[in-house]
């Protein structure tokens, strides 16, 4: 089966990997057909093992080889063509729009800490599938009351999000 593993906090702050790297310890672990999108960290592969033993076994393999508390997020592909399908927003230049892959529930946190920040005029967000879309004028996306939410510690191994086109890319990529 065709799977993408999200990885949090890949080339931001300090953690610097090279994604040819990142694909040979997805290699060593087992994995097959194994290619990067993108440098944020989207590794496209194929394995028999379901997404608990995946996950797992690859935050394993990534925190021994680069000596980091690595947080990891499986999707099949069927669910990564949920979050390009589900996008609750219509797309505008002037604007960004992230969907949210983590922990089943992680979506209603991410609603209530949105909810609860102040808002830039057109920044919305939605719950779509058990899916989490965010929508934020450019430019805004770090300086946003939300944007700040997403670096809290407490919740680093609960998500990690991409901008829409990427799921474009991710799709793309395991068609290909």
């Amino acid at each position: 089966m065709k799977y993408c593993a999200f990885l949090r906090g890949v080339n931001v702050k300090g953690t610097n990997m090279k994604m040819a790297e990142v694909c040979q310890v997805f290699k060593d672990a087992g994995m097959q057909e194994v290619s990067s999108v993108l440098a944020s960290g989207n590794i496209v592969f194929s394995s028999d093992k379901n997404v608990e033993e995946l996950k797992k076994t690859l935050e394993k393999a990534m925190s021994e080889h680069f000596s980091y508390d690595a947080f990891l997020f499986v999707k099949s592909e069927e669910e990564t063509k949920v979050f390009w399908n589900s996008i609750p927003f219509e797309k505008n230049d002037d604007l960004h729009i992230y969907g949210f892959v983590g922990n089943s529930g992680v979506e209603n946190v991410l609603m209530a800490e949105f909810e609860a920040a102040s808002k830039a005029e057109n920044e919305k967000a939605q719950i779509v599938e058990h899916l989490f879309y965010w929508q934020v004028p450019k430019g805004n996306t770090l300086d946003s009351s939300f944007g700040k939410v997403l670096g809290k510690k407490s919740l680093k191994d609960q998500f990690t999000s991409r901008n829409i086109n990427t799921f474009d890319k991710i799709l793309k990529k395991m068609n290909g």
